[in-house]
């Protein structure tokens, strides 16, 4: 059972995003515990980490995820060589699989969802990707009081953040030098990770003037402490 103070339950840990996420929320002072959900270990240990580990994602462990305050789901899927049935299960399926059971659980919590820019709220665009994502975001603002959708455009990793998957790391790779310029050139499309793990902490805390929120308004949440 987490202890008082701020209790985080945090999904993808193991990629870029949910890296960056879980190295503010060991930073943090009122963070108390972090509860890491995911398929493979994370390979570190702190006082404040505790896992739970599952070889099928949608064998959801109801009773391990009561008495949070936040949830980060970071976890997520490319649509690249995908069918919608598929991404749909993967994107769709999975994250209301467990955010249904954490809204049971945690009906105060915050519930914050990294989506991506372009999303389509409408579900009726041409692109399956944000018609899917789009649906998944109406289900959780649905769902939660305090859910807040983070369409995240780009991502500069400012402490050895990597993605997942193969073809991804040698894109940041490259890209990697030209990430200072492209902030530069695009300030409201690229946060870095720091940015990013920081307006999830402030959004838990405090929460934001909107629930719907793109990397410019990721980048000035996190540019605060």
């Amino acid at each position: 059972m987490p202890e008082p103070g701020m209790n985080v339950i945090l999904f993808g840990a193991t990629g870029m995003v949910g890296q960056a996420v879980l190295r503010e929320c060991l930073l943090a002072s009122d963070v108390t515990a972090v509860l890491a959900v995911g398929r493979t270990p994370l390979g570190q240990r702190h006082e404040k980490l505790r896992e739970l580990l599952r070889k099928d994602l949608f064998d959801v462990a109801e009773p391990e995820v009561k008495g949070f305050d936040a949830c980060f789901f970071c976890l997520g899927v490319s649509a690249a060589g995908m069918n919608e049935a598929d991404y749909t299960r993967l994107t769709y399926e999975l994250t209301l699989a467990w955010a249904q059971a954490l809204a049971r659980a945690n009906p105060k919590m915050t519930f914050v969802y990294v989506s991506g820019a372009g999303t389509d709220s409408s579900e009726k665009g041409r692109a399956m990707w944000a018609r899917v994502k789009g649906r998944t975001e109406n289900a959780l603002l649905a769902l939660f009081p305090a859910a807040y959708m983070f369409r995240l455009a780009g991502l500069r990793a400012m402490h050895g953040e990597v993605p997942k998957t193969k073809w991804t790391r040698i894109a940041y790779a490259v890209a990697r030098p030209l990430a200072p310029v492209l902030q530069r050139l695009f300030p409201g499309s690229i946060a870095t990770t720091e940015e990013l793990g920081r307006a999830m902490l402030r959004v838990a805390r405090e929460g934001a003037p909107a629930r719907v929120l793109e990397s410019r308004d990721l980048r000035a949440l996190g540019a605060r402490r």
